[in-house]
């Protein structure tokens, strides 16, 4: 039941009453006589729920009446509710429009219209000079793709099997539609000052059209392509020669979508059964090619080093913390939906081509894992956490939501601890804790963990060996030369098809398979996680593929490399159980995991001149110096310089106001204080400070609508009493110089303070100071019962770029609230200085919210 499943406390108190509480024979959860009685209730709900149902059925029995009546009123009570559930859905559907109007309106169009990404995303531009040099270089490529296909596939899949060795391309057409580029982002702030790295969207719906002949009379060929992905390049290292960049790197982030359609033989795959067969077979072969950590790699000029191109050290190491989950969807029902029941949730854990799926929790909505995971992140940011929860089900597991983070967010924060808001559903959150790892290369760092996790990584760039042995040879070694009829007949194969398999314990991977060749080049990358160094080993043995037959072996014990050069051996080794001259060249790397802790935030200086000011005033009012009315002593013309804020230009800067620190610099709005204000007497004006701002009431009037509270009296109790923090908010600020206006984006806040039990009822008001007048105010819709609102909202406003570089947005979050009271609504602000941002470019960042004038007790 629904109370069953809640964290209850491990004990009764102290002094409790003999029923205050109830254990629970072999479990920790106590139960109150709360959760007992909701207990009851609920059992007498289903009880009287069932009775109302079966009752019928035994009054017929009883009264000696047809069965179909029961089958008709079976029909008719299906049929009420399947036709309530349509006219709920409709009116939910309705209401969700309305509260979320711009949103699915943009996401309508976008999937409809197929709206390029730069429409929507203000970092994206448009990359248009690219799709003309595409447009115009496009037969080229088809002449190069060409050559490519008949000169080097058709070969290699000649010897891949017997049964293909009359492959042959026939047509090679590669259509007049070549490649769009329909969104391009350039990070240059965030990576290494000798590299420069573009994400590309590519969209490719292409009129190709390929014919070949499998064996004759056999035929099998694709008609038209649609691929789609997000395309990383890298252009680096950068050099001071022409042509200025050492090589270009290719890669997708994530594995990109393929839709075929087949002629010839290969119909049969255009059906459902056979055509994601193919497809995942297809995507498979360019995983291994161009999706990380696989690169493509085309160096431009001779002093690069591949090994470095094609397999870089990664970046960091994120620890995923699969903690809990809490008001899930329940999707188990029974007696056609008439009773429901709760979900089997479990959770999929994805980066790249590492994927890791929890336990199931058995019939809870909010069930608790704690379990931990590892990734190795190559790209931050670009790789993403991809998380899917599901119910699970004897059929078809049923979908509970979504979420993916990007682990450039990690690297920034260093530490996260957070509740996630999942996506694609009705409700859910997951709490999760990430941890960003280092990679050192100092022994000394080195600390084995006790609770089972990695301690270091294991890095491996398998290059090439050299004068691999035959399979014959090896099968005449092991038949002490006896020449069988088996090693006859093996002797015919020229030369071996060899992969290598690497093996740290339990974790076996496995390299492309190079076809007929004594010294083939692999040019892979591998990762391993290590947890004992000293006791660990990695072993690798090259087989040959079909018969599965080892060509060589070679063990290298771990605690070798702790005493290596930078942790790191770099050369060719002996095989072993191998030919005399049988080599493999390797380039193994041990790095430390280090944990990063989050830099100390700084307390801002401004605070002891503030206290300074303090004496001086009240020395004034001791002094009988009265003090002048506020409008006399205020000019029309208000610089925004005079205004005392807090410049909340960075995320960091906004973080640091929580702790109370610059609390009584920050000024607020009072609406319903206002008449008040202007009425107050020289000894009382003195108890807080006043900002010159134009008034609410008039434009021609000044008075002081901005102050603050020195005690936060006026703000409920339960956020006086408050200790954490009181959100955040994510806001877009940009200047559109084509239309001189300022545009300011609400995308969303999460982890508002909850003013009630179901959350809060949030909007957001936003003032361009030192304009404060009722037609100069912003506001955003209200997002009702909800911690982490999502208003994407846009606002605009008149001013010139010089202007704006003057000016300071004061962003205040607010609890909406059906009638007047005389407590403050407010949950948080931000007051930004736009002269300290650059607004051409535009700024998007995470915003932490304060409370001017609340005073923390520590």
């Amino acid at each position: 039941m629904a109370a069953a499943g809640q964290s209850l406390p491990n004990g009764p108190s102290e002094g409790a009453g003999l029923g205050d509480n109830i254990s629970i024979h072999g479990s920790t959860e106590t139960l109150n006589s709360s959760a007992v009685n909701r207990i009851l209730m609920e059992f007498l709900f289903y009880f009287g729920k069932a009775l109302i149902i079966f009752y019928p059925v035994y009054l017929t029995g009883y009264l000696g009446l047809s069965i179909s009546w029961v089958l008709l009123c079976m029909l008719m009570v299906t049929w009420w509710q399947k036709n309530r559930q349509w006219k709920d859905s409709r009116i939910g559907t309705a209401i969700e429009f309305m509260d979320n109007e711009t949103h699915v309106i943009n996401e309508k169009l976008q999937s409809a219209l197929h709206m390029a990404s730069w429409v929507n995303i203000s970092d994206v531009e448009k990359a248009d000079w690219i799709n003309k040099v595409l447009l115009q270089a496009w037969p080229f490529f088809g002449m190069y793709m060409e050559k490519l296909l008949k000169e080097s596939i058709q070969p290699s899949v000649r010897l891949s099997s017997p049964a293909l060795k009359m492959f042959t391309f026939t047509k090679v057409h590669f259509g007049h539609r070549p490649v769009r580029i329909t969104g391009m982002k350039a990070y240059t702030h965030e990576v290494d000052h000798r590299e420069v790295i573009l994400d590309l969207n590519i969209s490719y719906e292409g009129d190709v059209n390929i014919d070949t002949v499998v064996k004759p009379p056999i035929t099998a060929g694709v008609k038209d392509l649609k691929l789609k992905g997000l395309l990383r390049v890298i252009l680096g290292p950068l050099i001071g020669q022409a042509p200025l960049v050492g090589g270009v790197t290719l890669f997708f982030i994530r594995c990109p979508t393929l839709e075929l359609n087949w002629t010839g033989a290969t119909n049969i795959l255009d059906s459902p059964a056979f055509s994601s067969l193919s497809e995942a077979t297809i995507l498979d072969t360019i995983a291994s090619i161009m999706v990380l950590p696989n690169r493509m790699c085309i160096p431009l000029i001779d002093q690069v080093k591949m090994d470095q191109m094609r397999f870089p050290l990664p970046r960091g190491v994120v620890r995923v913390h699969l903690l809990e989950a809490r008001d899930l969807v329940a999707k188990d029902t029974y007696m056609m939906g008439l009773v429901k029941g709760k979900s089997d949730p479990y959770a999929t854990l994805r980066v790249g081509n590492r994927h890791f799926k929890s336990k199931t929790i058995k019939e809870n909505l909010n069930p608790i894992w704690k379990e931990v995971y590892e990734f190795v992140v190559h790209e931050a940011p670009g790789q993403e956490l991809e998380m899917e929860v599901y119910d699970e089900d004897t059929d078809k597991d049923d979908f509970l939501g979504r979420y993916n983070l990007d682990f450039g967010e990690v690297k920034k924060e260093k530490e996260m601890d957070k509740w996630f808001r999942l996506e694609g559903i009705q409700s859910g959150e997951v709490h999760l804790k990430l941890q960003w790892f280092s990679l050192q290369a100092d022994s000394s760092l080195l600390m084995e963990s006790s609770d089972g996790q990695a301690c270091a990584m294991l890095a491996v760039y398998l290059d090439n060996a050299s004068n691999l042995p035959k399979h014959s040879e090896i099968v005449d070694r092991q038949k002490h030369g006896k020449n069988t009829k088996e090693a006859r007949l093996t002797r015919r194969t020229a030369l071996p098809n060899s992969f290598v398999e690497f093996s740290v314990d339990n974790d076996v991977q496995k390299s492309q398979v190079k076809l007929a060749s004594k010294d083939p080049v692999w040019e892979q990358g591998f990762v391993f996680f290590v947890h004992n160094v000293k006791t660990q080993q990695l072993f690798v043995q090259v087989k040959e593929s079909e018969k599965k037959t080892v060509l060589g072996v070679l063990n290298l014990p771990l605690s070798r490399l702790l005493n290596a050069s930078d942790m790191t051996l770099d050369q060719r080794f002996q095989l072993e159980r191998s030919g005399a001259n049988s080599q493999i060249k390797l380039k193994a790397a041990l790095r430390i995991l280090t944990l990063e802790k989050p830099k100390p935030k700084a307390i801002p200086n401004p605070l002891p001149q503030v206290k300074q000011q303090k004496p001086h005033t009240n020395q004034q009012s001791n002094g009988n110096i009265s003090t002048p009315p506020v409008a006399a002593t205020s000019t029309p013309a208000l610089s925004s310089s005079n205004i005392p804020v807090v410049q909340a230009s960075a995320p960091a800067k906004a973080a640091d106001s929580q702790n109370g620190s610059n609390d009584d610099f920050v000024s607020h709005h009072r609406d319903s204080y206002l008449a008040a204000d202007t009425s107050q007497s020289p000894h009382s004006s003195s108890s807080m400070r006043r900002y010159d701002s134009h008034s609410l009431l008039s434009e021609n009037s000044i008075a002081s609508s901005r102050f603050d509270l020195s005690e936060g009296a006026l703000y409920p109790e339960a956020i006086r009493k408050h200790q954490g923090s009181f959100g955040e908010i994510h806001l877009t600020v940009r200047y559109a110089t084509l239309r001189n206006k300022l545009i300011i984006l609400v995308d969303a806040c999460r982890n508002l303070f909850p003013c009630s039990e179901n959350g809060t009822d949030s909007y957001v008001r936003l003032y361009l100071l030192p304009d404060q007048t009722w037609r100069h105010r912003k506001r955003t819709h209200v997002k009702k019962k909800t911690v982490n609102p999502v208003f994407n909202a846009k606002f605009e406003f008149d001013v010139s770029l010089e202007e704006a570089q003057t000016r300071k947005l004061d962003v205040s979050v607010k609890n909406n609230k059906m009638f007047h009271t005389r407590e403050r609504k407010d949950i948080g602000m931000v007051l930004l200085d736009l002269s300290q941002l650059d607004l051409v470019k535009g700024v998007t960042e995470w915003y932490e919210l304060t409370l001017p004038g609340l005073k923390k007790t520590i």
